[in-house]
This record gives structure tokens, sequence and C-alpha cells, in this order.
């Protein structure tokens, strides 16, 4: 399998920078190994006004026999498709793993030797002589041409003596454009098996994972996401599914300025929009998280809770925290847990890391025996998504039953709400939101759940407050009264 890179420069801007970019110098052939064969960098061309680097893969058949069908669920072959077919001669996979293995630096943007580099778009050229197309040159151009890349793709004939045999199913691929890098890279890792329509190696959850870190920034607007996805996670339903929905989370968080987990706490922005990125403020989901980190620090709390933890952003914090030696996250959504799990990198963590973690299914609708004795528990916007005749139940499942010495809940502030320009008057800013209360509301409710269960509560503000309608999140942090005669209730007033 062959690929090259080339791209081209002048004095002030050489183009031999792209060795800094690759991490691989322009003066020396490198080899490396890979599961199924040997890459080899080299640089065919090195020059100010033009640089050319080639990845050349040569796949080990018999290695590659080795690999295949030992996934789970994967079938026996016997048949002598293991060893007679495309795979050492055509990109596919194959290649894509190459890239993620030999470019990886490359890959994720990094350049320590020139530091603002990896940002920079440049005039690109790569070639892939071999590249099976599924769909033709039509689908080649499909998949490539709305990345804003100049496609030619050549059919390959079947056989050059025999033009009547007709076209293969194979193309001669040449991109021209401006990109960055890594882009352009992260591009190819997703769309040479995508084009392929096969994997050598089994499709995890993790692939999922990966593929969205790779599509990053270009695979949310892309039209023919669902056909990228469908293919590249290789038909699996659940699966695809999974990536669609992350997907769409994406696509609606760009294009309301907000973080994907975050849609049920999307606010405008305060201050007027601006390029320079410190004079931007701090998104809500920063802000929130560092608030309740805060109190649970004050609170001296070194067992936690995260009850509704979701993807486990605020988990990898708390874990982060050297005073926290336990975290508890608990989720009624199993497909939430597997992707904490994921993004946590549960299965890389030390004995001694992991030993601090525990993720387990359950319901806050009913008492649960293993949330008892802690210092602390959150529910971090959970409360706005059970229906309100079911309130009673969480709470006694929390305050009453598992009775932690401090509880942070957060929740929206449906009265900012109106500062939000792109949120219809009357909607909540969430659709799985079953109410969202002002903040007479939210002090009503924290105030009987406190007198009912013996908490006292006070409550403070999250992100910018507005003077006329108040902070974009309300806090309420209840600790539980050491004896019984104190039912007062305090509120933090915030500068």
């Amino acid at each position: 399998m062959f690929l090259t890179i080339s791209t081209t420069g002048d004095a002030r801007r050489p183009a031999t920078d792209l060795g800094f970019l690759l991490h691989k110098h322009p003066d020396k052939a490198q080899e490396f190994s890979t599961s199924t064969g040997r890459a080899q960098v080299f640089y065919p061309e090195a020059t100010a006004e033009r640089c050319t680097a080639a990845l050349l893969l040569e796949v080990d058949p018999v290695a590659l026999v080795r690999s295949r069908g030992q996934g789970r669920g994967a079938a026996p072959d016997a048949t002598l498709a293991r060893y007679v077919n495309d795979r050492p001669y055509a990109a596919s996979s194959l290649l894509a793993v190459a890239l993620g293995q030999v470019f990886r630096s490359a890959l994720r943007g990094r350049c320590e030797a020139r530091p603002g580099l990896a940002e920079r778009s440049l005039p690109l050229t790569i070639e892939v002589p071999a590249l099976p197309a599924r769909g033709g040159p039509e689908e080649v151009r499909r998949l490539f041409e709305p990345l804003g890349w100049t496609v030619t793709a050549e059919p390959v004939p079947l056989d050059g003596r025999f033009p009547e045999w007709g076209d293969s199913r194979y193309v001669r691929l040449t991109l021209t454009g401006t990109e960055t890098l890594a882009t352009a890279l992260r591009q190819l890792y997703v769309l040479l098996p995508v084009l392929d329509a096969a994997k050598h190696y089994w499709i995890s959850e993790e692939e999922v994972d990966k593929l969205l870190r790779a599509g990053d920034g270009w695979l949310e607007p892309h039209p023919e996401r669902r056909l990228i996805v469908n293919r590249y996670l290789a038909r699996r339903v659940a699966l695809t599914r999974e990536a669609l929905t992350r997907l769409e989370l994406a696509r609606l968080a760009e294009a309301d300025d907000v973080e994907a987990e975050e849609l049920d706490n999307a606010v405008p922005e305060a201050a007027e929009s601006t390029d320079d990125e410190a004079a931007r403020p701090e998104p809500l989901a920063v802000s929130r998280r560092a608030a309740i980190l805060a109190a649970v620090r004050a609170a001296g709390a070194s067992r936690v809770l995260d009850l509704g933890c979701g993807e486990g952003r605020l988990v990898g914090e708390l874990l982060s925290d050297r005073a926290v030696t336990e975290v508890v996250a608990m989720d009624v959504s199993v497909r939430a847990l597997r992707v904490a799990a994921r993004r946590l990198r549960v299965n890389r963590m030390s004995e001694r890391q992991r030993a601090r973690l525990t993720l387990f299914q359950g319901s806050l609708m009913y008492t649960d025996a293993r949330l008892a004795g802690y210092d602390a528990a959150v529910l971090s916007e959970v409360v706005e998504h059970v229906d309100p005749p079911r309130l009673p139940a969480l709470a006694y499942a929390v305050f009453g039953a598992a009775r932690p010495g401090t509880v942070v809940v957060t929740t929206p502030n449906a009265e900012y709400n109106v500062r939000w320009e792109s949120l219809p008057a009357g909607r909540t800013r969430h659709a799985d939101h079953r109410f969202e209360w002002t903040r007479a509301e939210f002090r009503r409710w924290a105030g009987e759940v406190a007198e009912l269960h013996g908490y006292v509560v006070e409550f403070r503000p999250v992100g910018d407050e507005d003077p006329e309608v108040g902070p974009p999140t309300q806090l309420a942090l209840f600790t539980r009264r050491a004896a019984e005669g104190r039912d007062e209730t305090r509120e933090e007033t915030a500068a």
C-alpha cells in the first residue's frame, strides 16, 4: 500500500516544514513495525519549494491471516480468500491504522518544535494509487468534495490489455486542497476504510470514540455522515445508532455554541462575539463543575457520590482531586455508563486509581443501600429530568435513605431562558426536561426537602448573574444538621 503527501512553499515558509509536522526528518528513511507488516516513511523530494512524504506499507499476508478472525463472534475462515485477496496491495483499514501509528503526533495536531505550525493550513496534494471504492469515482467525490478537496478519481481497468472487460472497483485518487495536515490525516483515517467498506479487525465499542475523535470538526456537518458512520462501524446497528446520536448532539451544540453534554444548560454568550479567546466568557459547563468541586472541597468530603453521572466529565475531575479518596458514579442509562468508562479509560487505569472508582447502574426512584454512608452526593442537572410526581421519591432516596453529609444540586434557571435568543418562548432547554424551575420555585422545593429530611440549604449562582433574571444555573448546597431543632434556610448572595 502506498500514499504520498506533498506540499509547496518558499524561502519564508519552506515546504520542508512538512517534516516537522510529520515528526519525520526528510533526510532519513524510517521503518516501523505494525501488527500486519512493516511501514516505511521516506521523502522522494524535499526542497524549500516542494516536499513529498511517502508512506509505504508492506503487509505480511501470513501475519494478516493470523490476526483476522480472532474477535468476539468471528467465525473461523477456512477459505482460500484468507490468503488470496487485495489486502496487501490496496489502501484500506490497514493503511488507516498505519497512518494512526506512524503519524500519531501529526494526526493529533502536535508540533512542539514549531508551535503554531500545526494550526496552519497548507497547500496539500495527497495521492493514493490503488483505493477500493465500492461506489466508484462518484462515491469518492461525494465523500471528499464536501470537505473542500478537489478530487480526481480515475478508474483502474480490470486489465489494460482487455478494455472490453471494463473497470475494476479501484480508483487512483488525487486530492488537492488547502487544509491543516492534522485534519487531512484524520479524514483519511476515517474515509479510507469507509470507501473499502471493510475492516481487518473486530469492531468494538471503542471504535465509536475513535470515529468521533477523528471526525471532530468535519464529520458532524458532512452530508454523508450516516453512510460514513454505518460503514466505519461495520454496519453494527447499536454502535451506529450511538455514534449518530452523539454526532447530532455535537452538531446542535456547535450551532448554539455550547458543549454537547451541556445542551440542557445552553445559554447565550454574555459578551459580543470576538476572535480573542481570552475575551470569551468561561463555558457554563466549566463554571458549573468548578462550583460543584468548590462545594465538595469546602465540605471536606473524601467519599463522593455522582448521582446521574452521565458520560463522566465530573467524575474525571473528582478523581483528579487527591483529597477525594472514593468516587461512586451511578446513572440509570447503561449506555451513558459505557461511554463514561471509555472516556475515563477505566481499562487503562492503574490498580490504585481503579480502586477509587465505582460505576454502576441504578435509579434514584428507589432507595439503594449502596448509596449510604458517603460524605457528599452530587445531582448535577438531574432533577429537571424527573417527572414532578416522582420528585418526592428521589428526595427520599437521597436525603432520607442515603443521607450524605452534603448534597449539591444544580438545575437550570428558567428565568434566564429569555437571554437565549435561539430558544423559542415556552420551550425548555432540552427535549427531555420535564420542567425548569424559576429561582423561587427551586428555593421552595429545596427548602421543603431540607426541612423534611433534616438539612440546612443555601443557594449559590453559577455563571454570570444577570441583574434582572439571575444566573443561568442555580445551585443548592444542602448540609445535614448535626442536631434537631435547626430548621433555618440560609441564602448566600454572591457579589
